[in-house]
């Protein structure tokens, strides 16, 4: 049996080999017995071909130990139960070496690897060069209606064209087609009245001593008074020497800032402005005032007759107060800031209709070169023929324009001070600072001077020359 099995083995040699063939030629015996091996029969090619599939398979995923094995996925070069390969292992000695080597390294990296200053956060890097000179803009053409270098007294250029005043009023015109702002709606007027005049600095050291709360008025040595020194010239153009005048008195200033500095801003320069005592920032607005051109003065409370449950406020004047105690309120009133030409009541009817009371504090604003305005609110005020007794410059206001509420009440008020004006020669006018109010009396006196009118500061119906100019040939003040 033997022999006819390997005869037909090595009969098989010379035919062509199969898969199965080769396999079986370079594998080592697919089972191993005690006693040698056991071949299988192969005297049918189809038993043969299954036996040797099933051998292969067997033998691919069963190693020589019997356990599952996958050759074809296993890595190569690593044969099954090969010995592991040794390890070495670090003596005692070799560990501090080791330590010692990692930490000089660790100290070499820190002391030379480049650190980030900004800590991590993220940052950029920017080169920055001059900037280039920029060719100057060609200079604009001058227009041929403004005379060369001419500019208003305060160093604005004149305007010469509609397109200049368009732009300047920061309001966008739209018009059909493409074409530009007429010519021929350019009036040329002569420059604003008074405009660029500046006061005198405030204080003046000539019109100035300590008071206990405060420096107060005084007549200089050399005989100046605040009331000459402080006060706004008289400049009017050469067709209004002549000309009606209007004198316009806003008071309540100081109380709110910003209805103040509106105040100060919209009102033309010839508008005098009082200002209360209490702000707090009054020194500073009435500063600022004056550095604008208006002039200002001081408004006293004084005692109305409804006192005190109408109280005008803090060191009010009263009637019935002690001589020493009515002075020093109106000092303490009159150190509130520099720079008033006169002085003016807030409230006080009842004070104002005390002659004993009256003559006293108007004595003292006389003695300090100041003059005094009645704002015309109470009838039965004696401040004008008190002030005439003392020889103090005062006037009264003739027209109360805001003694009605409402806007068309104002604006009769300011017609009325107008046709005064025109019949009389000149028109006062008074008025408290609500902003409705402002807008309408800045439109009005920025409007008299087309009319025909002067505008005039308070001061100059002191000066008999400046008043004749109403009636005469122009003077000089």
């Amino acid at each position: 049996m033997a022999q006819q099995c390997g005869a037909q083995i090595s009969g098989a040699s010379n035919a062509p080999r199969s898969y199965a063939d080769r396999i079986a030629k370079t594998r080592r015996p697919l089972h191993r017995e005690a006693g040698g091996e056991t071949l299988l029969d192969a005297a049918s090619p189809k038993t043969q071909n299954g036996a040797w599939r099933a051998a292969i398979r067997d033998r691919t995923l069963k190693g020589d130990d019997g356990e599952m094995t996958d050759e074809l996925n296993e890595p190569l070069g690593l044969a099954r139960g090969a010995p592991a390969s040794p390890r070495r292992r670090l003596g005692a000695a070799t560990l501090p070496l080791a330590v010692a080597l990692f930490a000089v390294t660790s100290y070499a990296a820190y002391m030379f690897v480049p650190r980030d200053p900004f800590g991590g956060e993220p940052h950029a890097i920017a080169r920055i060069e001059p900037a280039k000179a920029r060719d100057p803009a060609p200079a604009a053409p001058q227009p041929a209606s403004a005379a060369p270098g001419e500019h208003h007294a305060d160093g604005r250029d004149l305007v010469s064209n509609a397109t200049e005043i368009e732009q300047m009023s920061g309001v966008k015109v739209t018009r059909s087609g493409t074409a530009d702002a007429p010519g021929a709606m350019i009036i040329q007027l002569d420059r604003p009245a008074g405009g660029g005049i500046r006061l005198t600095p405030a204080p003046d050291r000539r019109l100035v001593e300590k008071g206990r709360y405060g420096p107060l008025p005084k007549i200089g040595e050399d005989g100046a008074r605040s009331m000459d020194i402080y006060s706004r010239p008289l400049s009017l153009p050469p067709k209004l020497k002549a000309a009606p005048r209007v004198v316009i008195v806003i008071g309540g200033l100081g109380l709110n800032a910003s209805v103040s500095a509106n105040a100060i801003a919209e009102l033309p320069e010839a508008v005098t402005l009082a200002f209360a005592p209490y702000g707090a920032s009054v020194e500073q607005l009435s500063a600022s005032a004056r550095e604008r051109g208006h002039e200002t003065l001081l408004q006293l409370p004084m005692e109305p007759f409804d006192y005190p449950s109408n109280n005008p406020g803090p060191h009010t004047l009263l009637a019935s107060a002690p001589g020493e105690t009515q002075m020093d309120d109106l000092y303490w009133l009159m150190s509130r800031f520099a720079g008033y030409a006169g002085v003016m009541n807030f409230l006080g009817a009842r004070f104002t209709a005390d002659e004993k009371a009256l003559t006293r504090a108007l004595a003292e604003i006389s003695s300090r070169g100041l003059f005094v305005f009645d704002d015309g609110t109470s009838p039965q005020s004696l401040i004008g023929p008190t002030a005439a007794h003392l020889a103090l410059p005062a006037v009264r206001a003739d027209i109360v324009l805001d003694e009605k509420e409402g806007a068309a009440s104002l604006d009769a008020a300011l017609a009325q001070l107008e046709l005064r004006a025109r019949d009389k020669g000149l028109a006062v006018g008074f008025a408290n600072a609500l902003p409705a109010t402002i807008t309408r009396v800045a439109r009005f006196a920025r409007d008299l001077e087309r009319r025909g009118i002067a505008l005039a500061p308070l001061s100059a119906t002191f000066s008999r020359a400046a008043f004749s100019e109403t009636r005469t040939a122009p003077q000089s003040k």
